[in-house]
């Protein structure tokens, strides 16, 4: 028989227990810091106060207008004071915050707002172009409303009202409350699907807050950080590093357009001391002009994700001075979910020996309940020997609700009790997990599987490569084979495709090389990931 020992008399009261909400990291920080620099875009300047006022103005504006609990808010726009004012001001007023993706094409754009039945669109003038041809799409457009920046390439007025006119009608002391139940949706992200119409990938407000206190604990942020906008906030929204920030009273710096010399000069003047980026992105500072890296200081906080960084990038951005925390996640995971949280006995290898740990995607955030790589089939997991493949697994708080209006896909990402990412990875001995592939990419030629992230990791190695990416090239005797699609530097001068071939060679097992080489620009997705089924339609008619 249970005893009711601690139960007779000791239930919840909102003394004892309150919903948790990013949404208080906010007005906590405004009550204890509020004249510190919450905000720096071009020439502005926002204290925690204002910004917290102009929060609770965009709540009471779209309560005025109708939007509550349930509704969806609509939001394209870069790195800029709205998009971060949205990710607060919406919740505030109940609504879901849908963050577009601003490279998205306006037949997407058109599905998303129609799926997600979105009331009310905030956009930058500088999309009117797409956002004009997507509204023309719909049957029923949304409330309309433009976003002037003042460091945007123009774009024609396509609402009601700009802004700014928008936050005037509010007040700065609406009586936003947290939602009845955690479980309340706060945002809707759609995944950048390669066939087919994206999902739509729905949080609550307790992963959001868990996961923004899970990004400080995971990185080791104290104090007041600096930030540096280079990811996108429309990419799971900014990792969930909108809130992150306010828990520390730290300064987001908005940057519109991530470009090699922006950045250096931000880090510069702003004393940055945090950022996030994908690969692409660290890539991109590596191979920048010498000069523009000429005032740079050492020690600024990098955190990457995406598919896997390879090690060579990594050691030439801790070469340059930046200290990298290699994370992993999916938009259903609020963006980070794993870290390859670092041993101080690591900083006596070689700088190759470190590179390649910290290219392990490591092991769960403090936040997650539950993280391993298993057998898709028998749901048992695979031996920690750093070879048998299986697939990556997590469950807790930080896994989303599910997908928005389809159920049959959320119960089968939520098979066996487990959120299935579709990643392909290993474990060591030590209990970090390593990636190996997407289930798709992997190469199975004559019997034996071939991670392309492993032979793209030696390809990277090659000083003439810029970008790299391998996939299986049909073939009437192994069944498939390696292929490479190459992007060199600028400065590389004639490369051989066999010279890349020999180069692999000498790095890997033989099989493992690539069989073919084509050089050229590499096609990305909309958030900067290379679209490896396009290539793959290319490699079978090379």
């Amino acid at each position: 028989m249970t005893s009711d020992l601690y139960e007779r008399g000791l239930g919840h009261t909102v003394a004892n227990h309150q919903p948790l909400t990013p949404l208080s990291l906010l007005s906590r920080a405004a009550h204890a810091h509020p004249e510190r620099l919450a905000v720096v875009h071009g020439e502005s300047r926002c204290t925690y106060r204002a910004l917290y006022e102009r929060c609770r103005r965009l709540a009471a504006a779209l309560s005025r207008r109708g939007i509550g609990v349930g509704d969806t808010v609509a939001v394209m726009a870069p790195n800029v004071p709205a998009m971060l004012e949205a990710h607060y001001g919406v919740p505030m007023a109940g609504a879901v915050l849908n963050a577009l993706n601003i490279r998205l094409d306006a037949a997407t754009i058109a599905f998303i707002l129609e799926h997600a039945e979105a009331k009310l669109l905030i956009t930058d003038r500088e999309f009117s172009p797409v956002i004009g041809d997507a509204l023309a799409r719909l049957a029923r457009r949304p409330i309309v409303i433009d976003i002037d920046d003042p460091l945007a390439r123009g774009g024609a007025r396509l609402g009601e009202a700009d802004y700014e006119a928008f936050l005037a009608g509010g007040t700065p002391d609406f009586a936003w409350q947290a939602p009845a139940d955690e479980w309340q949706a706060i945002a809707l992200n759609y995944t950048s699907g390669t066939t087919g119409n994206p999902k739509g990938v729905v949080y609550h407000h307790r992963g959001a807050f868990l996961n923004a206190l899970g990004n400080a604990l995971a990185w080791g942020m104290t104090g007041r950080p600096v930030y540096l906008w280079t990811l996108p906030m429309f990419h799971c929204n900014g990792w969930c590093f909108p809130w992150t920030l306010s828990a520390l009273a730290g300064t987001h710096v908005c940057l519109r357009r991530v470009e090699a010399p922006a950045v250096f000069r931000a880090i510069a003047e702003h004393g940055v001391t945090h950022f996030c980026g994908a690969p692409v992105v660290l890539n991109m500072l590596t191979n920048a002009a010498a000069e523009l890296r000429a005032d740079l200081r050492s020690g600024v906080e990098v955190m990457t994700a995406g598919a896997a960084p390879p090690p060579a990038i990594i050691a030439a951005m801790e070469a340059m001075g930046f200290r990298v925390t290699h994370v992993y996640g999916l938009t259903e995971t609020y963006g980070p979910a794993v870290v390859c949280d670092w041993h101080p006995e690591w900083d006596d290898e070689p700088p190759e020996g470190r590179a390649r740990r910290k290219a392990r995607q490591g092991v769960r955030y403090p936040v997650l309940e539950g993280l391993g790589v298993f057998d898709p089939a028998s749901l048992q997991p695979v031996p920690a020997d750093g070879r048998t493949m299986g697939e990556v697994m997590m469950r807790g708080n930080i896994v989303m609700k599910g997908y928005l209006k389809n159920r049959a896909a959320t119960e089968e990402a939520f098979r066996g009790g487990w959120f299935h990412s579709g990643d392909l990875g290993v474990v060591y001995s030590d209990g970090y997990l390593e990636l190996r592939d997407r289930s798709k990419d992997i190469i199975i030629s004559g019997g034996e599987n071939i991670s392309t992230i492993e032979v793209e990791g030696v390809l990277y190695q090659h000083p003439a490569v810029l970008e790299a990416a391998v996939v299986a090239k049909p073939d009437a005797h192994w069944g498939e084979v390696p292929c490479a699609f190459v992007a060199l530097k600028e400065d590389a001068g004639a490369v051989e495709g066999q010279a890349l071939i020999a180069f692999c060679r000498e790095h890997l097992a033989h099989f493992k090389a690539p069989r073919y080489v084509v050089f050229g620009a590499l096609p990305k997705t909309s958030t900067g990931k290379i679209q490896k089924y396009v290539l793959r339609q290319r490699a079978a008619k090379v």
